[in-house]
């Protein structure tokens, strides 16, 4: 990164990008079980319309971050699933904790009160960064799928709103 760090909303146009980065985070092997990206197409009907970011320095995105629904059922409208991704050459740089920072505060303008994530326990920086955040472990999934052929664990955390849904 040369310049300032900016957070922005994500634009179709940034896909290629994005996608890259989601690319690296599948080859580490502990961001994800997908094995794959999915299209633009895809990865815009699987996410929530509001708080999809990324971090852009000079027009170089460094990272994204975006939110999916965890049901379709209008009792859990308030329940999204995070996803942060930085890219390989820009972790432990602060950009996590920027994206995941302003992805918390447009998901409480937008009316989420709960916030979830799952990931690998050998994803530790993930795990640091999101419990820097106020999130909590909630539990471990053991076994909860196979990856190569190999049963992975997850850890699932989660972060309640102080702003919204405390009455």
């Amino acid at each position: 990164m040369r310049g300032e760090l900016i957070i922005a909303a994500l634009q179709p146009g940034d896909w290629d990008q994005v996608k890259e980065i989601y690319l690296e985070g599948i080859a580490t092997g502990n961001a994800t079980f997908e094995t794959a990206a999915p299209s633009w197409e895809q990865w815009d009907a699987a996410h929530l319309r509001f708080a999809r970011l990324v971090a852009r320095d000079e027009g170089k995105l460094f990272g994204w971050a975006a939110l999916s629904p965890v049901s379709q059922r209008c009792v859990y409208g308030g329940v999204a699933e995070v996803s942060v991704y930085v890219s390989g050459s820009s972790r432990r740089l602060g950009v996590g904790r920027k994206l995941l920072h302003a992805l918390i505060d447009e998901s409480e303008q937008n009316g989420i009160w709960t916030l979830q994530a799952g990931m690998f326990p050998e994803n530790t920086g993930s795990l640091a960064l999101h419990r820097s955040c106020g999130f909590r472990e909630v539990g471990r999934r053991k076994r909860i799928g196979k990856m190569n052929g190999i049963w992975r664990d997850t850890i699932l955390l989660e972060r309640r709103s102080t702003v919204v849904g405390v009455e």
